[in-house]
């Protein structure tokens, strides 16, 4: 016999004929000595060279010549990764080489270095013939078959391949876990295979097993946005009040609203119990649309009836405050989320409202739809979270006064001292600055002094004859009246007073001085 064949990284001249599945040349070869058994740099024997490439012929003539009977250890040769002859065949579905190596005593069970087996190579390549002839040759279809710990009907489910699923869900596990006590049923949920969620749930799978966090089937579904395993999975029975970690407040319905999975949402709020929605411990679902900004979860859920100023969460004392966090509002869909809270009637804490003094656009939009608290002494408290505001005032002052907000409300002397001179001067344009307090009066002489620009009026000076007739038509009818279009229109005053007694020209230069658009 020739064995001097040996190559480091090519295969050896039987190799490469039965890779081409030449059978002709392989029996011409081991006729003229050449050895069934010299191996490449990968381990890999003419054998699996044959049995990989599906040539049937040259398998036969490799297990049935001479020197290959030496040992019967050959037809189980393995590669420097453990794989097998049967291992190649049963991975590229050649089902005829398949049943030859089986023949010749093949073991159907040899695990590869990856923990991976002829079974499994070939449920993952969806070879259904190939599957039917190894577990009818006595393949173990339970156990660990993967480095995850995954079996093998696992991998048939994370694949799709349903006809597969369904054979092996007939004599496997349905139960089977993995590493982290995922099941094949809730691999098929995540993954979006509804026929095998169906296919599982049928046979008897456990509908709501729960992965080591304590996911279910359902809330991966949901997650994913997957509504035909959603549909299936309540079908089967799954629970959708099932809490799934271990803070027991997650739900799968908190899932489809962090994600934004509207169809999975509604399905969702027909069958989940409203317990999380107000509950201390618990937490609502606005949270999670808030918290990942979108307002398409928003919207169904505030049209269920959710309660939108839910429980305290995550430091917030309701949503609309988490809402109103400057890192949620920056985007157009913050602002309406915000306004989606507004229109359902939720409540404006002191902190949201002090968040809203901080934007120009948010607070604009809490009093387009609010409008000023109605009572004075409400008025008041806003007036004094302004107050607490003085470095957004060039912001919150134009829009305030804008609604209808007294002016004398604003009259505090940390006003006058912190904000800037644009500013000051705005403000007096609505008051009548020879009538101010006189504490108010000795500030502003000072910051006059050593102010290098002239942009704040005179003291001095004398209020003009139509200012003062503004202000005290104002103090007549009220801020709240004279801020009202409508109710200027139907004063007997001249058409072209309307924008003036409103207060309008002022109220444009300011926006043009400090770059905004409108407070209109």
């Amino acid at each position: 016999m020739d064995f001097t064949e040996c190559y480091q990284d090519t295969c050896s001249a039987v190799g490469l004929a039965a890779r081409a599945g030449d059978a002709r040349r392989v029996q011409r070869l081991l006729k003229r000595g050449y050895s069934a058994d010299v191996k490449d740099n990968r381990g890999w024997n003419p054998l699996h060279e044959a049995a990989a490439s599906g040539s049937t012929e040259c398998v036969r003539l490799l297990t049935t010549s001479t020197d290959s009977m030496d040992s019967c250890d050959y037809v189980n040769s393995l590669t420097h990764n453990s794989e097998t002859p049967l291992y190649f065949a049963a991975k590229n579905g050649h089902v005829r080489s398949v049943k030859l190596l089986l023949k010749v005593a093949a073991d159907v069970n040899l695990k590869t270095h990856d923990l991976s087996c002829p079974l499994f190579a070939a449920v993952d390549g969806g070879h259904q013939e190939t599957v039917k002839v190894l577990i009818r040759h006595g393949a173990e279809v339970n156990g660990q078959r993967s480095v995850s710990g995954w079996s093998c009907l696992h991998q048939a489910v994370y694949r799709g391949h349903a006809d597969i699923v369904r054979m092996l869900a007939g004599v496997s596990s349905l139960e089977a876990v993995d590493d982290y006590s995922i099941t094949p049923l809730f691999l098929a949920a995540q993954y979006g295979h509804s026929q095998c969620v169906e296919m599982l749930a049928g046979a008897g799978a456990n509908v709501n097993c729960q992965a080591t966090d304590l996911a279910t089937p359902l809330l991966i579904a949901a997650q994913e946005g997957h509504l035909a395993c959603v549909e299936a999975l309540l079908a089967h029975g799954a629970n959708p009040n099932l809490y799934c970690n271990r803070d027991q407040w997650q739900l799968p319905i908190h899932a489809a609203a962090q994600f934004s999975h509207v169809r999975v949402l509604e399905r969702l709020l027909e069958v989940t119990e409203r317990e999380c929605e107000c509950s201390k411990g618990k937490v609502s679902p606005l949270y999670q649309a808030v918290l990942s900004e979108r307002p398409a979860s928003l919207a169904p859920l505030l049209r269920a009836g959710y309660n939108p100023d839910a429980q305290p969460c995550f430091g917030y004392t309701c949503p609309l405050e988490l809402a109103m966090e400057s890192s949620y509002t920056q985007s157009d869909e913050g602002v309406e989320i915000v306004r989606l809270f507004l229109g359902a009637g939720a409540s404006i804490s002191d902190q949201a409202h002090s968040l809203a003094l901080r934007s120009f656009q948010l607070l604009q939009l809490v009093l387009s739809c609010r409008g000023l608290p109605p009572s004075g002494p409400e008025r008041a408290a806003l007036a004094g979270l302004a107050l607490a505001e003085v470095d957004s005032a060039s912001c919150w002052l134009p829009l305030l006064l804008r609604a209808g907000m007294e002016p004398a409300l604003l009259l505090h002397p940390g006003l006058f001292e912190e904000a800037g001179e644009e500013v000051l001067s705005f403000f007096l344009e609505f008051v009548n600055w020879r009538d101010l307090p006189q504490e108010i009066q000795n500030i502003l002489s000072r910051r006059q002094a050593v102010s290098s620009v002239t942009t704040m009026k005179p003291l001095e000076g004398i209020p003009p004859l139509a200012h003062l007739c503004r202000l005290q038509l104002r103090a007549c009818v009220g801020s709240q009246r004279l801020a009202e279009r409508s109710y200027v229109q139907r004063l007997p005053l001249p058409s072209l007073l309307h924008d003036y007694v409103q207060f309008s020209d002022v109220f444009r230069k300011h926006c043009n001085s400090i770059g905004i658009l409108s407070v209109s």
